[in-house]
């Protein structure tokens, strides 16, 4: 069967804090890595992937990032007054992405390996999941600072790992989007549609075939052009 290939939302309106003095007069996703901005890393994938409908978020410092995809083609949910989290920014762009499911991806790591789109396409199953979430073991996630999030039981379905040690969620998911209409909140994490999936016990995930580091502090962006220099 064929994979799918859904519409994606790159996330790129955070705030950028952990960058320090990097991100006063930047935007996160405009930092250079290995002789690329972020953001630029993040639409190799896309485009490797021959996704064709992207949705980038933007609120700190818009216009930077506005501007340095104006010529993509691409579509630009800006959140404004306030920035509205991954959830609250994925509900409203739902009417800029069209068809469910949709995927998502952080604009701030680096991967190795597989592209980890092409790799979520392909183990989707709608029968079986209302979220796919691509994952490493925490030991293997560079520029990772915590235990873990999540534990994966034989069949891929997850719970939370709640200071327990397993792997690692990577920012590259697919979703079912339709728990998004029963959250009333305009901002919060995508964290609380998880939960609910968990609950139902419809949330899986995959171990990514690859490296992979988060970029989320200065101290990131040695260790990623490290990553990426390593040999295959």
């Amino acid at each position: 069967m064929r994979p799918i290939c859904p519409p994606l939302m790159l996330f790129a309106a955070g705030m950028g804090t952990r960058m320090g003095a990097l991100t006063a007069n930047r935007p996160k996703p405009l930092i250079p890595v290995a002789g690329r901005f972020l953001i630029d890393h993040a639409l190799a994938l896309v485009d490797d992937a021959g996704i064709d409908r992207v949705v980038v978020n933007t609120h700190y410092l818009a216009d930077q990032i506005e501007s340095h995809i104006a010529t993509r083609g691409l579509i630009v949910s800006r959140e404004e007054p306030e920035v509205l989290e991954t959830g609250g920014g994925l509900k409203r762009a739902l009417p800029l992405l069209g068809d469910d499911p949709v995927m998502t991806l952080n604009t701030d790591a680096v991967w190795t390996g597989r592209n980890p789109l092409v790799e979520l396409m392909e183990a989707w199953d709608e029968v079986r999941m209302d979220g796919l979430l691509l994952l490493l073991p925490v030991e293997k996630a560079v520029g990772h600072f915590a235990k873990g999030d999540f534990l994966m039981d034989g069949d891929g379905r997850l719970e939370r790992a709640n200071g327990r040690l397993g792997p690692v969620y990577l920012g590259a998911q697919i979703l079912k989007t339709a728990g998004l209409a029963e959250i009333e909140a305009e901002v919060f994490s995508l964290n609380l549609l998880w939960d609910r999936m968990i609950s139902d016990g419809r949330l899986y995930g995959m171990i990514h075939d690859g490296g992979w580091c988060d970029v989320g502090r200065p101290e990131g962006i040695v260790s990623a052009e490290t990553l990426l220099r390593a040999p295959a």
